[in-house]
């Protein structure tokens, strides 16, 4: 279940991969199945399927009023692998981003089990340092689930060094200190970081946190192997799924060089 052909495809296209993030359930389970769809036929090239939680230490305002939505009409966390189950049977290649603390509730073994059987590739778990992901990663590696660690302008050497060995599939590069929301521009701290840890693995380096336009994007993949966008993404869903598609293709167009 490895991304690596994903981001080898976006190489060889000279592009950046743009990958989405959506949560499971918003506003409803078939809803949330339509919107992401309707992302991969724009041009997403992975999906993060957000599992929604009631007490997210990254997440700006946007994911989270998405999430109490979500959460306020019963999605649980077995509707995440219902919801990855149909998107990757309409095409698209999923990997989840969750708190540890629904993974632990749920059962390390029984959650990469049931992602994997979804058809899921990998897992966001931003509040899993490696040094105290020994449970998951074993559970992972047994259903060939893997694990994206991130990592953030404040990274020590030593902590970058540890994360970036310890990550599979990507890397996710914090492009600023703080939660997540679309930003007006682009941190300049973002393409340090990625030289920085490409200095260190060969895995490929993915920045998220703030993006929002097709310029970002294009701006962003310059220098990065893939672009992250969510709140943006969201925002543009509560409005309308028009809005949704016309800014999922804008990104797409951006990591091609094309804003």
């Amino acid at each position: 279940m490895s991304l690596a052909p994903v981001f080898e495809r976006a190489k060889s296209e000279d592009r950046a991969a743009f990958i989405a993030y959506y949560p499971a359930g918003y506003p409803t389970v078939d809803e949330s199945i339509a919107a992401i769809n309707a992302m991969v036929d724009a041009g997403a090239d992975i999906i993060e399927v957000g599992v929604p939680y009631s007490d997210p230490m990254m997440d700006g305002p946007t994911i989270q009023a998405a999430a109490d939505v979500a959460l306020s009409n019963g999605v649980r966390v077995a509707d995440v692998f219902h919801v990855i189950k149909a998107v990757t049977q309409h095409g698209g290649t999923c990997v989840t981003m969750t708190y540890w603390n629904p993974v632990l509730q749920y059962g390390p073994e029984k959650f990469a089990a049931d992602l994997a059987a979804a058809g899921g590739h990998g897992v966001i778990i931003p509040d899993l340092i490696p040094e105290e992901a020994g449970q998951w990663l074993a559970a992972a590696e047994a259903h060939g689930i893997e694990t994206i660690f991130l990592v953030a302008p404040s990274s020590t050497p030593q902590r970058l060094a540890l994360t970036a060995d310890a990550a599979s599939g990507f890397v996710y590069a914090s492009s600023h200190m703080g939660v997540t929301g679309a930003q007006a521009a682009v941190d300049s701290a973002a393409g340090t970081l990625v030289a920085r840890t490409r200095e260190l693995t060969d895995t490929p380096v993915a920045v998220g946190l703030g993006v929002s336009t097709g310029e970002q994007a294009k701006e962003i993949a310059e220098f990065a192997d893939g672009v992250i966008v969510g709140s943006a993404l969201i925002k543009a869903a509560g409005r309308s799924r028009e809005d949704l598609v016309t800014l999922a293709e804008e990104l797409a167009d951006g990591v091609r060089g094309k804003a």
